[in-house]
């Protein structure tokens, strides 16, 4: 198989229906036949949809040292001088202590000698000093104590005997250097060409760099250390090298090499070259991998890889650069650092850098010119769980395999036959006549509560479970299939060839599961509707025929509130439409690790009374009946929650609105998702839980006055129903859908129009209002009623402050002693009459006359790059000889009308407390 695609567009047969009729119920002579009310389920044998469309792979893995019984092996590393090899044993509470165990690098080794063992702690990685055969140094990385409210990354020297048996003294322990870390450890380090110790460190949290480290150069985290060890200064066992970047910069730590990384997991050195290669662990879509060099800001958590995350953020010192390597999701989703390869077995990657995933298994290689990619490709496809890659003493290959071996990359060994993929989608076993449009009639029909939206296409929807294989059923997750499973899609669309109403097959997607990991395959109707060929990987832009339906599909934008002119990108020329087959990576984006892949099937969706042929039936009973669960056992299911029809307005308004964020959105915004704002839109999530009403957007405001992501009681200053509203930039959803729903847009208006507001208007207060008042901030004020104030406007959700909020705005900590009380004030009630430079946009005069707005990212060769959105297209380049004019922006990100829903008193004790550092036993208090 190739890069996998975890979860790909679940098989599913999509048929595409009048956009007046309900999107979920069974069309006439189709579900019917494939569904007779039979007591069993009919049998459907898998047997060909196995394997992939795509050519086998050149190489694979092949186990060594399996005399030995491996517990978690984390990393390898040779022992120079020697013919053995250390490894390191994870540890931890079910594995007991961490451990350094040493092996002969012999295929029928079957001992192992432990060398070191750490209770309570994590070991993470070693190097041996270059000149370790005579000094016998040893460094070792560790976190921990594991549980312990607060954790630390240290590096330490041990000290190895140099007479035979060369044991490891644990009390020779000197630590180097530590830091505090609570998740993204990082946790690699190795000797470069140059003598210097080089140490990888995360941003020590684990999401969204909540502690805004990675362009903060003032502490440790998400760095690249580089120190000296073998010269100790006075106060520390280390020495800063004299030609570190950030030696004179005030307020940086002088260890810092290069900055911006999330978790960086796995670096190695170049043996000829001395080039620095990190591996770097993505968040929400993307992985990469860096060529390091000197100063280099790799860009978290403005950045994830080249894709804007918080583009709003404060950014470090140096530009950011962009990643050497970058993996999508759909392809990678827990990138492993490798290694430069100059051994002999494999000659034909000699200098490619071999680097691999720990989700998917898959090992792939690159080489480059001066930083630049010329060549990359897939290697194997394995089962493997990769930690780490490191080369022997002889140069050759070694994998560590966290699920328990070592193996060896290998060249696969030559296939005489094997069974091809099917291209029609007659050939798939799915159908016993596509012309028919029949299903086999093993397959089981299915309803969903809220269908996704497809640019106004219908579905039919089918499970194609192999033999008498049956699906685990889970009350709170989706359901899990087991391996052979396909879910099956086919959409329909509504048009008139010849003035002839007939819906029309589209597409037929198919999610298939192999071996542990989904795939999605995407098969294209013929214009004669009579069969569909497999689209290829990277997906297809078609034409259709426009229907009567055409004019609820074309996107209209909502009434009044949005300056900004939306682009209609469903143009229609000569009676045709754009429509957009997804890539296999495009499925994988919302068929994501972090929606549990298989969206359809879960008890919120399935849980409905369906047609059954004419029988009508509670749909989790009627496929019990049938066998389809291992067990249910969930008696109460019925009467749990269940998503309704965000189109029928018989239901509950709120009910719906949240159906159609569950269905459309929480792929993506759920914990760890795809969708990097805060908000978490799953149907259960508690309504003070999902970040989404009253808060403040962290990305683009799209110039929408006192902006919240859900304005209650105002459509017109909420993004949610802005983004839903148009096509283009900053559209959600935002993949493949180019027609804008308009009956969504509609629900979502009557939704945020009928909330109450939170906030009531008071007065616009000006500087003039509250100037004579600012005497009273010395004392009689509430700490209380401060905060409250504070958190009622949204400060916190944009602006750190006492150890915990936003981090898109400045940080308040230690605003009191920068600012008098009146220029405090006046940076809350005017806030664009002083704007950061960090955090200020500007307006570009060209000698063309163009003027362009934004923000700028970065100068380079003569040329500026300008940030004009949030998106990661949203970038101009011009050159500065071009530019005639550079002016600041008079307008500041932060609303001006926030504290006009408090009260004199209110705005008072806020100040008092920013002032007091949020200390409720300041003397302003007393």
């Amino acid at each position: 198989m190739p890069l996998r695609l975890a979860a790909a567009c679940a098989a599913i047969v999509l048929v595409v229906r009048p956009p007046s009729s309900l999107p979920d119920e069974p069309r006439d002579g189709v579900a019917a036949a494939a569904d007779p009310a039979a007591q069993t389920r009919t049998p459907w044998i898998n047997t060909r949809l196995v394997g992939s469309p795509e050519p086998p792979l050149p190489y694979t893995v092949e186990k060594t040292f399996t005399k030995i019984d491996w517990k978690a092996p984390m990393y390898i590393a040779p022992e120079p001088g020697s013919d053995k090899l250390w490894v390191v044993l994870q540890g931890g509470d079910k594995l007991g202590p961490g451990r350094i165990v040493r092996l002969r690098d012999d295929p029928d080794t079957d001992a192992l000698e432990t060398l070191l063992e750490l209770d309570s702690r994590l070991i993470y990685a070693l190097t041996f000093h270059p000149a370790y055969e005579s000094s016998g140094q040893v460094f070792v990385f560790y976190n921990g104590p594991l549980g312990a409210p607060e954790r630390t990354n240290r590096v330490s020297r041990f000290s190895v005997s140099r007479q035979p048996p060369f044991r490891l003294d644990p009390s020779s322990e000197k630590i180097i250097i530590e830091w505090r870390s609570m998740g993204h450890d990082g946790g690699d380090l190795a000797f470069g060409r140059d003598g210097m110790l080089y140490i990888t460190a995360g941003d020590g949290t684990s999401d969204s760099d909540t502690w805004n480290s990675g362009q903060d150069v003032s502490n440790l985290l998400a760095t690249l250390i580089r120190i000296d060890v073998d010269h100790p200064a006075a106060d520390r066992p280390y020495a800063i090298p004299p030609d570190n970047p950030f030696l004179d910069l005030p307020g940086a730590r002088p260890e810092i090499w290069a900055y911006g990384f999330r978790n960086p997991w796995r670096m190695s050195v170049d043996a000829k070259t001395g080039d620095v290669w990190v591996g770097n662990n993505g968040q929400d879509l993307w992985e990469t991998a860096y060529l390091v060099h000197r100063g280099d800001n790799f860009g978290w958590s403005v950045y994830e890889g080249s894709h804007p995350f918080y583009s709003n953020r404060k950014r470090g010192p140096t530009p950011i650069v962009p990643p050497t390597i970058e993996h999508h999701h759909s392809e990678f989703r827990s990138l492993t650092g490798g290694v430069v390869y100059y051994g002999d077995r494999l000659a034909e990657l000699n200098g490619a850098y071999i680097y691999g995933d720990y989700s998917t298994g898959v090992i792939a290689a690159a080489r480059h010119r001066d930083g630049h990619l010329v060549w990359q490709r897939e290697l194997a496809d394995t089962s493997l769980q990769i930690v780490a890659f490191r080369v022997d003493q002889r140069g050759e290959l070694l994998v560590a395999d966290l699920g328990g071996g070592i193996y060896r990359v290998v060249p696969r060994p030559a296939v005489t036959s094997t069974a091809s993929f099917p291209t029609r989608l007659s050939d798939t076993g799915l159908f016993v006549s596509t012309s028919e449009y029949r299903v086999h009639s093993g397959l089981i029909p299915y309803s969903v509560n809220a269908a996704g939206w497809a640019d106004g296409a219908a579905a039919d929807r089918f499970i194609a479970l192999p033999g008498a294989s049956k699906i685990t059923y889970r009350s709170s997750q989706s359901w899990a299939c087991p391996d052979g499973t396909a879910l099956v899609q086919t959409l329909f669309l509504e048009t008139e060839p010849a003035g002839i109403a007939a819906p029309r097959r589209i597409e037929t997607r198919v999610l298939l599961k192999q071996e542990g990991e989904w795939a999605g395959y995407t098969y294209r109707w013929n214009d004669e509707q009579t069969d569909a060929w497999l689209v290829g990987k990277e997906g297809e832009d078609i034409a259709v025929p426009v229907g009567k339906g055409v004019g609820y599909l074309l996107p209209e934008r909502p009434e009044g509130c949005f300056a900004q002119k939306v682009p209609d990108p469903v143009a229609v020329a000569g009676g045709t439409r754009r429509w957009r087959i997804p890539s296999r990576a495009e499925c994988l984006t919302c068929h994501s690790r972090a929606a549990n892949f298989v969206l359809g099937l879960s008890t919120l969706e399935m849980n409905r009374e369906r047609d059954y042929g004419g029988r009508s039936a509670n749909q989790l009973d009627e496929l019990d009946r049938r066998g389809v669960f291992a067990e249910f056992s969930d008696k109460s299911a019925k009467s749990s929650a269940r998503l309704v029809d965000p189109y029928d307005s018989n239901e509950d308004l709120d009910q719906r609105a949240r159906s159609y964020l569950h269905t459309n959105c929480s792929v993506c915004h759920v914990d760890a998702g795809g969708g990097n704002a805060k908000m978490e839109l799953e149907f259960t999530r508690s309504r003070d839980k999902m970040n989404l009403i009253g808060a403040r957007p962290q990305h683009d405001s799209f110039a929408i006055s006192n902006a919240m992501l859900v304005a209650p009681g105002d459509p017109g200053a909420s993004i949610l129903l802005y983004r839903i509203a148009r096509r283009g930039t900053g559209q959600m959803p935002p993949l493949v859908t180019s027609a804008v729903d308009q009956r969504a847009v509609e629900l979502m208006r009557e939704w945020i129009r009928q909330m109450k507001p939170e906030n009531v208007f008071v007065r616009a207060w000006s500087m003039d209002d509250l100037v004579p008042k600012l005497d009273a901030l010395d004392a009689g004020r509430s700490a209380a009623s401060g905060k409250q104030a504070f958190e009622k406007v949204g400060c916190a959700e944009c602006h750190r402050f006492a150890g915990a909020g936003g981090t898109v705005g400045p940080d308040l900590t230690g605003v009191g002693k920068r600012l008098s009380k009146r220029e405090l004030l006046e940076s809350v009630l005017e806030p664009s009459k002083v704007v950061a430079d960090e955090y200020a946009s500007y307006l570009f005069a060209l000698t063309s006359g163009r003027v362009i707005s934004g923000r700028l990212e970065r100068e380079e060769r003569g040329d500026i790059v300008i940030r004009t959105g949030a998106g990661k297209d949203d970038l101009v380049r011009v050159a500065t000889a071009d530019i005639a004019e550079r002016q600041k922006s008079a307008s500041s990100n932060m609303p001006a009308e926030i504290v006009n829903v408090l009260e004199s008193d209110q705005i008072l004790d806020m100040l008092a407390y920013l002032i007091a550092e949020g200390n409720p036993d300041a003397a302003s208090f007393k």
